[in-house]
């Protein structure tokens, strides 16, 4: 039996459709032991994306970008997140779009991204699945300062960290961004051995 003859979707409302939808669904589940439960869920639609980790094996660094995130300062964190470079697929395949990303954010214009998995963030309440990226960089490939797109409200800043530092910045929490810890352990695996 597949996850769809488990579901039967009652209604589905829609609450906001400003920048991305939110809705809210009503539907049947039926549940392990065979019984239907009629369920409710809020549902926060937002696109697909895609996030880059540049990485230097030669100087063992890494490009990561530091911005102001209100949702993260709304719940209690005074302070500018470290990030990997990110944004959504705005219908654009997600290794042409997280390039333009990654020149956009970083001013490195990379010549081979390789797409190493797939991830949901918040599946219990966002529909948003990202496509995790990483390409080699060199000084040689910097076009541009980066630094995001002002008319965005992007004000973004660029750091090329040792890798061993950006891993001890999850451990003492200066990195709390997940996209961001999940592409550095990836790193750390299998990249940096």
């Amino acid at each position: 039996m597949s996850i769809a003859d488990r579901v039967r979707v009652k209604d589905v409302e829609l609450l906001s459709k400003r920048r991305y939808e939110l809705k809210s669904a009503t539907f049947d589940y039926r549940r392990s032991n065979g019984e239907w439960q009629t369920q409710v869920r809020e549902v926060y639609d937002r696109g697909n994306g895609a996030a880059l980790l540049p990485y230097n094996l030669k100087t063992r660094t890494v490009v990561l970008v530091r911005q102001f995130r209100y949702p993260a300062f709304a719940n209690g964190y005074d302070d500018l997140l470290i990030e990997a470079a990110a944004g959504m697929l705005d219908d654009a395949a997600p290794e042409a779009r997280i390039r333009a990303e990654a020149e956009e954010e970083t001013g490195y214009r990379l010549a081979h991204v390789r797409k190493v998995f797939e991830a949901f963030m918040t599946p219990g309440a966002v529909t948003e699945k990202l496509h995790f990226f990483v390409a080699e960089y060199d000084a040689a490939m910097r076009v541009s300062d980066g630094g995001g797109l002002a008319d965005e409200g992007e004000d973004i800043e660029v750091l090329e960290l040792a890798i061993d530092d950006a891993l001890a910045m999850i451990g003492d929490g200066r990195i709390v961004d997940g996209k961001t810890i999940m592409l550095l352990q990836y790193a750390a695996l299998h990249l940096f051995r």
